[in-house]
């Protein structure tokens, strides 16, 4: 597994079509949190879902989003092309955002809910190869980490939206749902006309990227990065267990988006930062720092619902996403092959996405059979697996 960084580059600039990815993932993100910081609420409260129906349904949404990016990855390889494949991820989680509104029954949310997944599925290995194709290769925790960055403002902006909307229109969920819509439609236009994909830097015939010799192309250092994300993902279920935690201490439901903007305001900011820290220090290092980062939210969570506790744990879950994110993405786009980032991309994703499945809804299970605080223990727990693994690892070769 990977533990040090690639030599520094000798630009000291992002090309401007990294900042274009970024702005993009800004205004989606805008777009979906002012709905998603909402949902868990809106569901509850207005069409009587259960929080063990929540959780399935944001473990199977965010693990639909994460298992199509496989096909989308290798279609990417395939094909030698990312942003058209994007453009339509984009696109489908932007056609999404009216059926929130219209939604009268759990059953509405949970088909808009797959579509805007689905589409953020097909976006997304194909969006992190390009982001990998076009950044310098002694700058891509740099790039990924500004990628992140900007898509962290975007989903912090989003839920400040929500709940000043909230107190503006006296809780009407849908009203905001519409209004959702118009970011969602500016970030497909801006991808359109704002980014321009390079050429490959190599001409190779095509091939089945997911073809048993291309496989072997990804070896075990790859392999073992799939195998932590997805152990990493079981320790970090769905946010939307934080904003339920917050509301459990008794937050006001105009208010619950806020807890997304404080998780969301220290990922944004440590973001960037801790992704050009990536690109000269060693990645085992920082990423066992962000496993204990998370292993202390968990605990800070399960310990109270006290506000002081819910914000000290949903500012140290944004920390922890800061430092591990952009570097996972960093240490898979080093080990794997130009030709095959796409469905490099997507396999991990697909591991994590399962993970993610499986971690929400256990998630919901506890809480409703335990309480709040057997969740966020268990998450701690396989967060100490991670750490463990990561350990055992130490001394693999690069």
């Amino acid at each position: 597994m990977p533990d040090y960084p690639d030599q520094p580059s000798h630009s000291k600039r992002l090309p401007a079509a990294i900042w274009a990815l970024g702005f993009v993932s800004l205004l989606m993100d805008i777009s979906s949190e002012m709905i998603h910081s909402l949902l868990p609420v809106f569901m509850v409260t207005v069409l009587g879902t259960s929080i063990w129906a929540v959780g399935l349904i944001e473990g199977v949404a965010e693990a639909t989003a994460l298992i199509v990016k496989v096909f989308s990855g290798a279609l990417s390889d395939y094909w030698g092309k990312r942003k058209p494949l994007a453009v339509l991820g984009y696109g489908l989680g932007a056609a999404s955002k009216p059926l929130f509104a219209l939604a009268t029954t759990t059953g509405m949310v949970v088909a808009a809910r797959m579509i805007d997944r689905v589409g953020k599925g097909i976006r997304g290995a194909p969006r992190d190869a390009l982001v990998a194709d076009l950044a310098p290769p002694g700058m891509r925790g740099a790039a990924f980490g500004l990628r992140q960055s900007l898509d962290t403002v975007g989903a912090f902006i989003g839920p400040l939206l929500a709940v000043g909307l909230m107190l503006l229109w006296a809780n009407d969920f849908r009203a905001i749902f519409w209004v959702a819509m118009v970011p969602g439609f500016m970030a497909v236009a801006l991808l359109l006309f704002g980014v321009q994909e390079p050429a490959p830097a190599l001409q190779l015939a095509r091939s089945n990227p997911v073809s048993r010799a291309n496989l072997r192309r990804l070896q075990a250092p790859y392999w073992r990065i799939v195998a932590l994300g997805a152990v990493f993902t079981l320790a970090r279920f769905s946010e939307a267990f934080l904003v339920l935690r917050a509301l459990q201490g008794g937050l006001p439901a105009a208010y619950t988006p806020l807890v997304l903007v404080g998780m969301n305001v220290v990922y944004a900011l440590g973001a960037y930062p801790l992704g050009r820290l990536s690109d000269r220090i060693s990645h085992r290092a920082l990423l066992a720092a962000g496993l204990v980062v998370l292993i202390a939210a968990d605990a800070v969570l399960a310990a109270s619902s006290h506000w002081t506790w819910v914000w000290v744990g949903i500012a140290l879950w944004g920390l922890h996403m800061a430092m591990t994110q952009g570097l996972l993405a960093t240490m898979v786009a080093k080990v794997a092959p130009a030709d095959l980032r796409g469905t490099a991309f997507g396999f991990f994703n697909l591991m994590s996405g399962l993970a993610l499945l499986l971690a929400s809804t256990v998630a919901g299970v506890l809480w409703d059979q335990l309480g709040a605080p057997a969740t966020f223990m268990a998450g701690g727990m396989f967060g100490v697996v991670a750490l463990g693994l990561l350990w055992h690892w130490r001394t693999s070769p690069e």
